[in-house]
């Protein structure tokens, strides 16, 4: 399998190069160089906001005649300040990075994963973004982005269904990386980066079979 994933260069992201890579073909994309190798690995490094990057990734495929069997948009950008302080450009760079760079790499993306015989994408987005969980103070504009791209995954897998391609997103709970911390600092999560990654990978790889336009929580506890 071809598996595309971005947001790689630490936490779950990493993990899942990691896990992935022994038995598929990853394209990993990360801002930053990836603190681990594979002959399997093809890393690209790049702003997921910059159209450049993407098109690394479409020759990387074109050039290999290869098509796209899963992608994982892992990448997420975090803020966490009151309500009112909050700036045009923060708000602005959170949704681009979580909401919009999503939209644009599955529209970029979409002729390869069309060429699978089963595609599944895999939108990371939070317990923040689910309708009537808890929420938290100074995380409302990560929130709200999570919860956009959770309706976005539900409408991409109506204008899919006539395609051979599943969409689901993995609302995450408390898992202990260094976004969780930036958002609360004193909370330890019950969950590690490389554990949360132990069950996305699974799910990547076997989630289609089972789910199509879901929102599947996957917390053990929300801080």
């Amino acid at each position: 399998m071809v598996i595309l994933i971005t947001g790689c260069s630490k936490g779950i992201g990493l993990e899942l190069v990691k896990r992935l890579s022994q038995n598929h073909h990853i394209i990993a994309v990360s801002r930053n160089a990836i603190p681990y190798s594979h002959p399997h690995i093809f890393q690209v490094n790049g702003d997921i906001n910059l159209k450049s990057t993407l098109q690394t990734c479409q020759d990387y495929l074109d050039k290999n005649h290869f098509p796209l069997d899963i992608l994982i948009n892992n990448a997420g950008r975090l803020v966490n300040k009151k309500f009112e302080t909050i700036s045009e450009q923060e708000l602005f760079e959170i949704y681009q990075t979580n909401v919009f760079a999503p939209f644009y790499w599955i529209q970029g993306l979409l002729n390869y994963l069309k060429k699978s015989p089963q595609a599944h994408i895999v939108n990371i987005s939070s317990m923040g973004g689910v309708t009537g969980t808890q929420k938290f103070p100074g995380l409302s504009a990560y929130s709200s982005s999570k919860g956009a791209l959770s309706i976005l995954t539900e409408c991409l897998a109506e204008e899919f269904k006539n395609e051979n391609i599943k969409c689901n997103a993995l609302a995450l709970g408390a898992v202990q990386t260094e976004m969780l911390s930036q958002a609360f600092p004193e909370y330890k999560a019950p969950l590690s980066s490389s554990e949360m990654a132990e069950f996305i990978t699974w799910f990547a790889l076997n989630g289609h079979k089972f789910f199509n336009g879901k929102i599947l929580p996957v917390a053990l506890s929300t801080p």
